[in-house]
């Protein structure tokens, strides 16, 4: 973009009962960045959200289909900029560094940089939540590769590129762990940059489920690594298969070469299963590689495609 024709920035904010924080929110990005675009999506809250949107000035829309992927989905759809801004609607981060998150991903030629997480107070970010996205962030490098450190993190900022060529597939608070994937796999141009994390102010309730939504974003790893990387996937399951099974047939082995006969039936029918399943898991998994493959080219086309 030249001086003459400064970037479209769009600032994306779903929301589900943030009556208390959402005017404030748009407030302090309206300060930050006066000339962009201020969108707050309503996911059925059954408080005033909406409402006091639209009083801060807000552009408004309302998801039926429930969750936080569902939300990404539709506002990623449905808006046009060059430059998005996702962030909470819960007054947890800080709109100013938005300037520099922008300048950022402008300068290095970026398509996605996350906002890692500092926390200003000790209630900010409870202990659970910060153990569990250590957990996960590590579980996404091992299998997809480390290049950031806080996955979870709702304050980000995305090119054009990402944003239309991203498949939206999460439904719930899994959708951080899905843009993560997608710049992963697509072997994206990404950074981090330290912001403020500030707890969330009196009256103000999290919707994050510690353990409830910590095992369905584990869930989403697990889906993502069967479906971005099946080979790997089902080699390792066929590895588990094949050791069980050799644990079970070597006694059998073992008797039958001292005896002749064989008095573990039941062992050697569960390892031959086991053994035919270890070789089904290696063949699904070089089936779906081909597959997996042709998916990935299809979101690399639809990237090249966006223009920046």
């Amino acid at each position: 973009m030249t001086a003459f024709n400064p970037p479209r920035i769009a600032v994306l904010i779903p929301c589900y009962n943030e009556e208390a924080t959402v005017a404030e929110v748009v407030a302090a990005f309206r300060t930050a960045l006066p000339d962009a675009a201020i969108h707050v999506f309503d996911n059925n809250s059954s408080d005033q959200t909406l409402q006091r949107a639209q009083q801060a000035g807000a552009l408004t829309q309302i998801e039926r289909n429930q969750g936080k992927g569902n939300v990404v989905r539709r506002m990623f759809a449905d808006v046009d900029a060059d430059i998005y801004i996702m962030v909470d609607g819960d007054a947890t981060y800080d709109a100013a560094s938005a300037v520099a998150m922008v300048e950022l991903l402008q300068e290095q030629q970026l398509d996605m940089v996350v906002a890692r997480r500092v926390s200003q107070e000790q209630q900010a970010y409870r202990s659970g939540h910060r153990i569990g996205n250590r957990l996960l962030t590590a579980a996404v490098g091992y299998i997809f590769g480390h290049k950031l450190t806080d996955i979870l993190s709702g304050y980000r900022v995305f090119s054009r590129r990402f944003v239309k060529s991203f498949p939206a597939m999460a439904r719930g608070f899994e959708t951080e762990t899905e843009l993560t994937v997608h710049a992963l796999q697509l072997r994206l141009p990404v950074a981090e940059l330290d912001t403020p994390y500030y707890a969330r102010p009196e009256g103000s309730t999290s919707k994050l489920n510690t353990w409830g939504d910590g095992f369905r974003i584990l869930g989403k790893i697990l889906r993502l690594f069967s479906l971005e990387k099946p080979l790997r996937f089902f080699s390792l399951l066929a590895l588990a298969f094949f050791l069980v099974s050799t644990a079970l047939f070597m006694p059998v082995l073992r008797d039958y070469l001292a005896t002749g006969l064989v008095p573990k039936l039941p062992s050697l029918i569960v390892a031959v299963g086991g053994y035919l399943i270890t070789v089904l898991c290696l063949m699904v998994g070089v089936i779906l590689r081909t597959t997996a493959t042709g998916r990935l080219e299809a979101m690399r086309f639809a990237y090249l495609q966006t223009p920046r």
